[in-house]
């Protein structure tokens, strides 16, 4: 969905809509905006809160979304899921960089973050080059060890639908105002 009121995006938003499809199916709820971050970021409330910035790069199509996607079917997910999507709700995502301190912009990346605390951050160097199924089962050791909300986020048999968008970002038109 754009947000006319930030900068523009980078790419063509129907281009980007399966990728933005992928998480959403899978439970995820989109943040466009620096005010939607700041409501889910900025509170006190003990729950582990996980944010996905989203990529149109190969690595974030072939590892990083079907990973986390994977990863939520275990018996153990984080509380509640989030996305924010590099080159396009930029204002956003530079919001949830705000509270990634100590590491340089990354995308894709995942963030889990408590009380508006960042506890575990995975970084695009260790996405990229490693499988799906590594990505999902690095997270789920990060989700037993931190985490207490009931999965899957979505049943087996929806998972079993999931369509996963594998177009690189070189292939992306760019966005034309």
């Amino acid at each position: 969905m754009l947000n006319i009121l930030s900068r523009p995006p980078m790419y063509d938003q129907e281009a980007v809509q399966p990728m933005r499809d992928e998480l959403i199916a899978v439970g995820f709820t989109e943040l466009l905006t620096p005010n939607d971050v700041e409501k889910i970021l900025n509170v006190n409330d003990d729950k582990i809160v996980l944010v996905m910035i989203n990529s149109v790069c190969g690595c974030a199509a072939g590892s990083a979304r079907p990973g986390v996607s994977l990863a939520l079917q275990n018996e153990i997910i984080p509380d509640k899921l989030y996305t924010v999507f590099a080159g396009q709700e930029r204002d956003a995502v530079d919001k949830v960089r705000e509270y990634i301190k100590g590491f340089p912009p990354s995308s894709p990346s995942i963030a889990l973050f408590k009380n508006g605390e960042l506890l575990y951050f995975m970084r695009r160097m260790d996405i990229e080059g490693f499988t799906a199924e590594h990505i999902s089962n690095n997270l789920i050791n990060v989700f037993n060890e931190l985490c207490s909300a009931k999965g899957p986020s979505i049943t087996p048999e929806q998972f079993a639908q999931v369509m996963h968008a594998k177009a690189c970002g070189s292939k992306i038109p760019l966005f034309k105002g």
